[in-house]
């Protein structure tokens, strides 16, 4: 399973270097930027907010939609929501295997091919998930949704839709945004809180992921459905949790409590930098 895992990430990563030897038109872009958007919101708040987090809740059906839109981009709700909580649980220690304490290829890529967790840690912190038969399927067979996504990519626009529109956003977000916060966001950037970890909030990632970059706020409040406490922290995904919550198809989204938000815990009485 490891050799086949780091078989598809490497050759999902061939088609986009193709991409300026080959004739793109702006309808192909801007698909891309659709796309880069809707796997950001599959992945930061479908598997992130929702799946691992639980910071909104939503009908089963609609969490089935949201656990297959993870699926397209080979996510898997109750796999991701366990390393995920186990992440938090054992932050920035020897058994946090998202963080870079084993170094920057294994933070990287090395812990997407195999993170030490085994199946019944990871089953046993996700009951709240297993008991849904359709996401354990998902769990099973998450590969079949991503293989029949990218297929269909390429049978609707050809190489060019293929390589533009499926492979390099999914490139972009579900590999190097994902652990851009793994890393960068435990080794520099800003510290607003004394998490008891080495967690940052990162401006430029928390702009271009949507949110995910603003990572010590949300590992001080793990549970909210935003991850931008202030105003000026844009925070793409609360707002289309937001829209979505409009159209009635998600509901309760967790805000953050004041006295949490204003608890400025630096030691110092000021903003931390980390290096």
């Amino acid at each position: 399973m490891r050799a086949v895992r780091g078989l598809v990430i490497a050759l999902l990563h061939v088609p986009p270097l193709t991409l300026p030897w080959v004739a793109t038109t702006a309808a192909h872009w801007i698909a891309f930027a659709v796309a880069y958007v809707v796997i950001l919101f599959a992945l930061g708040g479908g598997l992130h907010r929702y799946f691992a987090h639980r910071a909104f809740r939503t009908s089963r059906a609609f969490q089935l939609v949201l656990g297959l839109l993870a699926a397209a981009c080979f996510g898997d709700p109750i796999g991701f929501a366990a390393r995920h909580r186990l992440h938090h649980r054992w932050s920035d220690t020897e058994r946090d295997f998202h963080g870079p304490r084993r170094g920057l290829w294994f933070s990287w890529v090395g812990h997407l091919l195999h993170d030490g967790y085994p199946e019944h840690e990871l089953l046993a912190v996700t009951g709240d998930l297993t008991r849904y038969p359709e996401l354990m399927w998902l769990h099973r067979w998450a590969f079949v949704p991503g293989v029949a996504t990218a297929g269909i990519a390429w049978l609707a626009g050809g190489w060019v839709t293929f390589a533009a529109v499926y492979c390099l956003p999914w490139c972009l977000v579900a590999i190097h945004g994902a652990s851009a916060v793994n890393y960068v966001c435990h080794k520099h950037g800003r510290r607003r809180y004394a998490t008891g970890d080495a967690s940052t909030n990162h401006a430029v990632l928390g702009v271009v992921l949507l949110g995910e970059g603003w990572h010590n706020n949300h590992h001080h409040y793990p549970a909210a459905a935003r991850a931008g406490f202030f105003w000026w922290e844009a925070d793409g995904l609360y707002w289309l949790l937001r829209g979505l919550a409009r159209l009635g198809l998600v509901r309760d989204l967790r805000e953050v409590p004041a006295h949490v938000r204003d608890s400025r815990l630096a030691a110092d009485g000021a903003t931390m930098w980390a290096r």
